[in-house]
Parts: structure tokens; sequence; C-alpha cells
């Protein structure tokens, strides 16, 4: 699985949106604007913010015109945006100027630009950057494949709690890639993943504990996750149904309560 954040090819849309500073009313009323979906509010609000040369107006202002939200999809000024955002070493507008060159939007794909601009958000913690980075390693995308680097810059991102990446690190204990071979690993990260409510986590979770791998098998805890899965993870409903083959009306009932009693444990960055 790669990811694209912003462009959203084969990917969770996670906006830059979260968790950033405020430059005063305007900018937290666009940020408001822009969470609640009412875009067209938040461009005109965040433009004459990032025109004064707010880095993090920037930023989102270049996102939306990368994706057409409030403004009219435009990669060029989507480019203009960003790499202001950029110049002024804001990790957001690195991470996404870097998605913009390695998959040649508005500029020529460029892998080795790409990666130098991750780098660069990295550095700063940011886990969206880490993530690719790990994903441009397993992938040989730019640079010689290397499973070690791919691990290392997964568990970066995976130990800030990107879903993603906690996906990504169970998978590569699962198959032995650039790690040991481990289940029991691979659950652990899995298990991370479904806690923050990850259909993915959940549905791999619920693979685990359907064929015993890396813990004793229980067809209760797999429906159980597979149901948790179900509304958003469509294969999680014949996983789901396979496990119910296994179970009697009293255990299937166990694992509908267990699922309407479940409650995610932090959220998913």
């Amino acid at each position: 699985m790669y990811r694209y954040l912003v462009f959203g090819l084969l990917t969770l849309l996670i906006s830059t949106s979260i968790a950033v500073t405020s430059f005063g009313g305007q900018f937290e009323d666009a940020m408001a604007a822009l969470n609640r979906g009412d875009y067209v509010k938040a461009s005109r609000l965040m433009k004459p913010l990032a025109e004064q040369g707010e880095a993090k107006a920037q930023a989102e202002l270049g996102e939306m015109y990368a994706t057409g939200q409030g403004v009219e999809k435009d990669y060029a000024e989507a480019e203009k945006w960003l790499r202001k955002a950029t110049e002024q070493g804001n990790a957001i507008g690195q991470y996404n100027l870097g998605v913009m060159y390695e998959r040649g939007l508005g500029v020529p794909q460029d892998y080795a630009e790409a990666m130098k601009l991750y780098r660069k958000g990295a550095e700063q913690e940011d886990a969206n950057s880490q993530f690719n980075i790990g994903a441009m390693y397993a992938n040989g995308w730019g640079v010689p494949q290397d499973f070690l680097e791919a691990v290392k810059w997964y568990r970066k991102a995976a130990e800030q709690g990107d879903e993603g990446a906690l996906i990504r690190l169970g998978y590569m204990y699962s198959q032995g890639q650039g790690v040991p071979k481990s289940y029991a690993e691979a659950l652990k990260w899995y298990r991370k993943a479904a806690d923050q409510g990850s259909a993915a986590g959940q549905h791999n979770l619920g693979y685990m504990y359907a064929t015993g791998q890396g813990v004793e098998k229980d067809y209760i805890l797999a429906y159980m996750w597979f149901n948790l899965a179900a509304t958003r993870f469509p294969a999680s409903v014949k996983m789901r149904d396979l496990a119910a083959s296994k179970l009697t009306p009293d255990q299937i009932a166990e694992a509908e309560r267990m699922s309407r009693e479940w409650k995610p444990k932090k959220e998913m960055k």
C-alpha cells in the first residue's frame, strides 16, 4: 500500500489541517470552515493570510488547489503556494510538494527531488514524510530497494501513531522484509492500528485470529474485528461470514456484543 495523502490515489486522505498553530481569528475561522467541509469559505479566508506570508496558510491553500477543495484544481497554483511554504521550512508544504514531484503533477516527475523534500519534512518529525520515505525504499522508487531502510522509516512514522505506517510495519514483519519474520510482531503493530480505529488494522487483526498467526486461533475475536471493519473494508464482510460459520449462535451474539462495546483507544494521526 502506498499513500498519496493529498491527491487521494490508493490513499487514506489525512488532512493537513490537523494540529496546526493559530495565526489569529481569521486563520482559526478558516480552519474551522475547512474541518467542517466548507471549502469555499476556507479558501476565501485562507488566501489573504497566505498572501501575507503565513507559511501554514500557504500550505493549506496549496493543498486546496491540488485537490480542488473550494477552488478550481490547479497544480500550478498548488505548486506556487506549496513552494512558498516550503521555502519557509513548513513540513506540510515540503511533504505535499514532494508528492507533486513524485507523481509529476504540475512539475516534472523527479524522485530525487521528492526524496529531498520528504527528508526535510522528516527532519521535523512529519510522519507523512517519514512514511513516504519508507515507501520509496520499499518499492525502489528513485533509490535502490532497501527493506531495512523502509522498516526504519515506517517505524519512525508508526511510533507517532501513523495508521499507514502501523499497517506497513506489521506487513513487513509478517513477510520478513527487512526484519526477521515474526507474526507476534506483526500482530502487535496491527493491533495498534486496530485499537485506533483503522479498518485495515482491524481486518488484518481479525485475519490473524482466524488463522492463528502469532496468536491462538479465536473465531469470536476474529468475528469481532472483521465486524468492526466491515462497514469500511468490504473484504471483511466475507471474512466475518466465514468466521461466523465456525461459531454457535450464542458465540456470534457474544462477538456482536463485543463489537458494540468496543471503543478506540486513541485518535489516529
